[in-house]
């Protein structure tokens, strides 16, 4: 803990030296990244498929590298508008005084990062920091040893430590790491790690985000092209081997629907995922053992099991599909963060709403039908982090839409410009002037004692 201590003071005093780095700086530093996933991207698939046991490199290009150049690319386009002041409109009693906000940087930022994209979800958010013009650090995974350990590595070629440094270690790490005075902690994992999160950084009123997971459901309305959804549907599901917070989590379609849904989903999933190595693995044994013992207490409560792919010596957890699962399951309480889906049988869209409502808010809503009625009740009458209608997962890919949860899925949001925005505090200043340049016309003059029929006058006309 004195070592983090002594590290954190150093990054403060740097902070302290630069308080407000200039756009030209703060772009060199986002173009380091992107210089060093460039000239490291062989290196990186290859640790992040030592971690998970087999992850195909397309995907980590698609769902990482390929993010963090769209992050960096988006937020040096933007980033001369967003460091801008941003004029406040004033009353028209204080005219002609002015106001306007301006985006200062934080500090430094403490980041938390997990272990299933261990790349893009370290480095989106150190984008967004340094954009608002922050020292960073980072916590890197302990459970995708491989991959931080290799980040630790390239980031100490590419940045002084008192820019972006990093840390790796175990949970012992994490928990003094959060208990630091940062002026800003970024934490992205499970809810019940992101409580402690919390607690440790209330000791110091640390301002957190929390980039959580949750239950996020899929609802197939009645006129939704089933093929066409299951497609999305296994896609969303699949990818990564389901160990993503915005995944799909399960669907609730009408109960005669469901036989028709249950042959699409299959058909699906072996014309995606017809190639094994193309199936990322759980990223360790204890992932492995949770998948199973998730299925297993299903089908102990009476749930039916259906394969989404036949089996294969290949892939040491077979997809499945979950149908008349009962509501007390540990499949339906907690986030099943990999390849299982269940089916949830409903007879009407207040069904859906009730049963979505029944649980902790979600990060995800997936809506897929034709009835932009039912869509808009749908949105109007859930709380989630987001809704996407008819696809999955695309939603977290695009640097305009803020990224974030609600209640138990998270708080705070990031990408583009919202990103930018966590790591500042806008700070507004005014000033004040008299109208005509009569000082007895300025600001609070009026109102001050003692009071007479000209304050009267004023709090009438106030009202």
């Amino acid at each position: 803990m004195n070592a983090l201590q002594l590290q954190l003071e150093d990054l403060q005093q740097a902070f302290a030296h630069d308080p407000s780095p200039s756009f030209a700086e703060r772009k060199e530093r986002i173009e380091r990244v992107v210089a060093m996933i460039d000239k490291y991207e062989e290196n990186l698939c290859k640790v992040v498929h030592a971690d998970f046991g087999n992850r195909h490199y397309v995907e980590t290009r698609l769902t990482e590298l390929a993010m963090v150049r769209q992050a960096a690319k988006y937020a040096i386009k933007h980033l001369k508008s967003w460091m801008k002041t941003r004029d406040i409109s004033m009353p028209m009693h204080l005219k002609p005084s002015k106001a306007w906000a301006q985006a200062q940087p934080k500090g430094v930022v403490g980041i938390i990062s997990p272990w299933n994209y261990p790349i893009q979800l370290a480095l989106i958010p150190a984008i967004s920091a340094i954009a608002a013009g922050n020292r960073v650090w980072l916590k890197l995974s302990e459970r995708s040893p491989r991959t931080s350990g290799y980040l630790a590595t390239i980031i100490g070629e590419f940045f002084h430590p008192l820019e972006l440094c990093v840390t790796t270690g175990g949970e012992d790490v994490a928990r003094d790491f959060s208990e630091l005075a940062f002026d800003h902690l970024f934490f992205t994992g499970s809810t019940a790690i992101g409580k402690r999160v919390m607690r440790a950084a209330a000791e110091n009123l640390t301002p957190l985000t929390l980039e959580l997971g949750g239950k996020s459901p899929v609802v197939i309305n009645h006129d939704a092209n089933l093929a066409d959804a299951a497609t999305r549907i296994i896609y969303g599901k699949l990818i990564n081997g389901g160990q993503t917070c915005v995944a799909p989590d399960y669907i609730l379609i009408k109960h005669e629907l469901i036989p028709e849904l249950k042959d699409a989903l299959v058909k699906a999933a072996e014309t995606l995922f017809t190639d094994p190595s193309e199936l990322t693995h759980p990223i360790d044994q204890e992932q492995l053992s949770r998948w199973q013992q998730l299925v297993s207490d299903a089908t102990s409560k009476g749930a039916q099991v259906s394969p989404l792919l036949p089996e294969s010596e290949n892939r040491p957890f077979t997809p499945v599909m979950l149908t008349q699962v009962a509501p007390h399951s540990l499949v339906m309480q907690e986030e099943i963060f990999g390849p299982i889906l269940p089916i949830i049988g409903v007879s009407s869209q207040e069904d859906v709403i009730e049963f979505i409502n029944s649980k902790d808010h979600p990060l995800s809503i997936y809506w897929f039908g034709k009835d932009k009625k039912a869509l808009r009740n749908l949105i109007s009458k859930t709380h989630s982090g987001s809704v996407t209608a008819n696809d999955t997962l695309i939603q977290a890919g695009i640097e305009q839409i803020p990224f974030g949860g609600i209640g138990a899925s998270g708080m705070g949001a990031y990408h583009g410009q919202a990103g930018f925005d966590t790591f500042s505090h806008l700070k507004p200043t005014l000033q004040v002037r008299g109208l005509l340049g009569i000082k007895a016309w300025m600001g609070s003059k009026l109102a001050h004692p003692p009071y007479n029929k000209t304050t009267e006058r004023l709090l009438r006309w106030l009202s």
